[in-house]
């Protein structure tokens, strides 16, 4: 585990101890802060906190440090919200998991799976969204951006849950309906749902930390960040179906998951009416031989080449995107850089 990263954990028992304390004020009993702390601790930490990590990361780049070199106190601020991503992700994914009747997240049960936990993840999603602002309210109250990170918290949380509400309603895994798939769906649910609180959020917290957000700043960063948050789920949508398992760390199953996906929208855009045909009746089932059957149809169009041309047409818009921004009120290309070249050309 990098250092940045542990570091970055260490933060989290003193912030699981703040919200405990701030239950014990309102008089909760011991077994349901327990509760609470068991809540905290199985959704939030266990995942890779590209999120949470991105805020420290961005404000360092910005104010032309390393997060090893910050204050403690600064340090902790940044990682506080950092944190806070994380909750909001904890809370999607407890919803989510539940939704989609997943079974394991992380390695372990679901939550709702958890004994004797069941329909009360639904109000401990809830929770999690809520330990976000009494937080933020904690911290940040008296700073002069407090309301403008409230603002982006309660504005990002919106765009998420629209991008899942058009994925829900057009990719039900149990109502296979390919007419309904488009690519400007797919486009839609990946901006929405993934990329404004992946890729857009943490660089826009650090900036308002940073002092770096005149509205010209922001849309710079919005302008690459959007559309590389985009690419990131295309990246994704690719490997579920042409990465190994090695690779990825887990087989894909986006195809017999009825997956809103753009492989399978590339594709339709391409077919012929037999390849439709076949779409139609084998995407979204559940065996092998139906998947292979769509597998077949994406090698008959040339789907990795076109994948490939995708990736080298975004590529250099966005290179020249980033070297257009203009970097004399402290906004800096290399926050940008930095996230495109973590995300250009993976493997996993």
């Amino acid at each position: 585990m990098s250092d940045n990263k542990s570091k970055f954990l260490a933060q989290f028992p003193k912030i699981v101890d703040e919200l405990k304390q701030d239950l014990a004020h309102y008089g909760m009993p011991s077994d349901a802060i327990e509760w609470y702390e068991r809540n905290l601790n199985h959704n939030t930490p266990g995942g890779k906190l590209n999120r949470g990590l991105s805020v420290v990361d961005t404000f360092s780049i910005l104010k032309g440090t390393t997060a090893t070199q910050l204050p403690a106190e600064e340090y902790s601020k940044l990682a506080l919200l950092g944190w806070c991503i994380e909750l909001l992700q904890a809370y999607f994914l407890v919803a989510d998991d539940m939704m989609d009747r997943s079974v394991t997240r992380r390695g372990q049960p679901c939550w709702y799976r958890v004994e004797g936990v069941n329909e009360i993840a639904i109000n401990d999603s809830f929770m999690l969204e809520a330990a976000i602002y009494k937080l933020l309210k904690n911290h940040f109250r008296s700073e002069p951006y407090y309301i403008d990170l409230v603002e982006l918290f309660h504005e990002v949380t919106y765009q998420t849950e629209l991008g899942q509400l058009l994925d829900l309603i057009t990719a039900p895994e149990d109502k296979v309906d390919l007419s309904k798939f488009s690519s400007s769906k797919h486009s839609f649910i990946v901006i929405f749902k993934t990329a404004y609180y992946s890729f857009y959020l943490p660089v826009a917290l650090a900036m308002y930390v940073a002092g770096v957000s005149d509205p010209r700043d922001l849309q710079n960063a919005k302008d690459v960040l959007i559309p590389l948050g985009e690419y990131f789920q295309i990246q994704d949508d690719y490997l579920d179906c042409y990465g190994t398992p090695e690779q990825i760390g887990k087989i894909g199953t986006d195809i017999q998951d009825n997956k809103c996906s753009w492989v399978v929208n590339k594709a339709l855009e391409l077919a012929n009416a037999q390849q439709r045909k076949v779409l139609d009746e084998q995407y979204g089932r559940k065996n092998a031989d139906s998947e292979q059957a769509c597998k077949k149809i994406f090698q008959e169009l040339n789907i990795q080449q076109h994948y490939l041309q995708y990736e080298d047409s975004v590529a250099k818009e966005l290179t020249l995107k980033i070297s257009q921004v203009d970097e004399s009120r402290g906004f800096k290309q290399a926050v940008l850089t930095a996230f495109f070249n973590k995300i250009y050309k993976r493997s996993k």
